[in-house]
């Protein structure tokens, strides 16, 4: 059966440049190209095709894949990360940072994050640019199964935005997300948590209502000496 637009899908996938890969769903090969990150979720991933859950690349080689077959697409800047766009590259003098800068740190400034490209004499020249802009992308991938019961789409797409797993409780009429502890302090959540929650409205129509629930419990108290 071939893949259509609109289609869930558990998808595996490993992106490269030039043979190096710089993100996969394979712990292995995460570990072997030295980007393993512990706290990451490898393993497929839930994603509706034609979405844009992935860069459009790779979603539209997704349109007509054939289940469990491995295969290969080359995605231009255009249709991956954006081509490199030099208006976006600027000078800041050293004084306008908390911090000395050095070549290659990532920064935040003026409210938005970029990496020190160069610093000359008192000046630093930063990149706001995605790592990625104007590169050609290798992408491998596989479909490995379509994904049809509504609980694993949910489950799936809110692992893909906010990085965690969580429990969900699903009826006709609602879902209830029981939010692990110390969520709300988590910036992926917070600039997510929107688009979660329209992902999920959009699953089952007859949803009404969605709900976070946080639980906390009664700290132990200390065992006597």
């Amino acid at each position: 059966m071939a893949i259509e637009n609109g289609v869930f899908i558990r998808l595996s996938y490993t992106g490269s440049i030039e043979g190096i890969a710089f993100d996969t769903t394979s712990e292995e090969i995460a570990k072997e190209s030295g980007m393993f990150n512990e706290s990451a979720r490898y393993g497929p991933m839930v994603i509706r095709v034609g979405s844009t859950h992935v860069i459009p690349g790779l979603d539209e080689a997704l349109v007509g894949a054939e289940i469990g077959a491995e295969q290969t697409v080359t995605v231009l800047p255009e249709k991956g990360f954006g081509p490199h766009d030099k208006e976006q590259v600027k000078v800041y003098p050293l004084k306008a940072f908390e911090k000395k800068p050095t070549v290659g740190m990532r920064i935040t400034i003026e409210k938005k994050e970029g990496v020190v490209v160069d610093i000359i004499g008192q000046r630093a020249l930063v990149d706001f640019n995605h790592p990625l802009a104007g590169k050609t992308l290798e992408y491998t991938f596989t479909v490995e199964e379509i994904v049809e019961d509504d609980e694993e789409k949910m489950t799936g797409l809110i692992r893909l935005f906010s990085g965690r797993d969580m429990e969900l409780e699903l009826t006709d009429e609602s879902v209830t997300l029981h939010l692990p502890p110390g969520i709300n302090y988590d910036q992926r959540w917070f600039l997510w948590r929107g688009t979660i929650i329209q992902e999920l409205f959009t699953i089952r129509e007859s949803i009404q209502k969605i709900v976070f629930m946080e639980t906390f419990k009664r700290p132990e108290k200390p065992q006597e000496a």
